[in-house]
């Protein structure tokens, strides 16, 4: 693994899965030595961690702005909520 990756927590959510998709098929490729697929590993679930932080916060975002008939933020409502 390279010392030069970037810093996760720079990443945006679609950065942080396109490395954590080649994480995977690194992994699943198999010709990473043992202790470059123990980084790997450690790399893969930092990006896990990291894109679920920022679905996470976009699902609050999306929870916190309801519209009212008038267009307007009027209320929270969780985002698989149906509308009533």
């Amino acid at each position: 693994m390279s010392d030069d990756a970037p810093d996760i927590s720079q990443m945006s959510y679609e950065q942080a899965l396109a490395s954590l998709e080649d994480v995977v098929r690194r992994l699943e490729g198999g010709d990473a030595a043992l202790d470059e697929s123990i980084a790997l590993y450690e790399r893969g679930e930092a990006l896990r961690k990291h894109c679920q932080a920022r679905l996470d916060a976009a699902q609050a975002r999306i929870e916190a702005i309801v519209a009212d008939a008038e267009g307007r933020a009027a209320t929270t409502r969780p985002f698989d909520e149906p509308a009533a």
